[in-house]
């Protein structure tokens, strides 16, 4: 289901990295004295896993007349498709062509692996909320929940709140963990959770046509 053009699959990304993945995890981990090459997947789930869930969430082709995103299928609206090369009828979209959009642009692009490999639940929110309101918006929540979580910023430095998974978002994540142990992801997602229901409340005071998605937004997502 495709939401205000504003809110869901728009073009933030994760930011640059200059140092390989693995490398940051390791030394991240290392930093701080954190298991970062802990098994990936919350809740056992893989990324395949998470796309197929996703997938089978956002059902097959719509077009509801309240939504400015268009024509959606599989939860990918027609611009999206588009820019990745799909110029056929959003009727006939692949499957397939879905799960690489979503893999590469919701996924690896945001830099959430790293994030799996220190906090997977996290990864995996991260990952739907990309979905549906964007990358860039779901790695913001993220930040701000660090920053706020952070204790006047004694346990690690406040981070900008640029929408981009780097090196200092990545260290921050893992600070926190280390001072928080094994009940800290729990949460840290609760947090990331409240500023994802606080935005769908806003989002439908802000245009009332919204209103016919804030139960499901609410149901399905936060």
């Amino acid at each position: 289901m495709a939401l205000d053009p504003d809110f869901r699959q728009d073009d933030g990304v994760g930011g640059v990295c200059l140092l390989p993945l693995t490398a940051l995890i390791l030394l991240f981990g290392n930093l701080y004295g954190y298991n970062a090459m802990g098994e990936s997947g919350g809740f056992g789930m893989e990324i395949g896993e998470r796309i197929d869930d996703v997938i089978d969430r956002e059902g097959g082709y719509g077009d509801h007349p309240a939504d400015r995103g268009g024509a959606t299928r599989f939860g990918i609206t027609q611009a999206v498709a588009r820019a990745h090369g799909f110029a056929g009828d959003m009727r006939v979209f692949p499957r397939a062509a879905a799960a690489a959009i979503y893999r590469q642009a919701y996924w690896i692009d945001p830099g959430y692996e790293g994030v799996d490999r220190l906090a997977p639940d996290v990864a995996g929110e991260l990952f739907d909320t990309g979905v549906n309101m964007g990358p860039a918006v779901a790695s913001g929540f993220l930040q701000r929940a660090l920053n706020a979580l952070n204790r006047g910023a004694s346990d690690y430095p406040d981070l900008v709140v640029d929408g981009r998974i780097g090196p200092g978002t990545l260290a921050a994540l893992a600070g926190f963990l280390k001072r928080r142990g094994v009940g800290g992801e729990a949460v840290l997602l609760k947090a990331i959770e409240a500023l994802q229901g606080e935005r769908y409340v806003a989002l439908a005071e802000r245009r009332p046509a919204n209103e016919a998605f804030l139960y499901g937004w609410l149901a399905n997502r936060a």
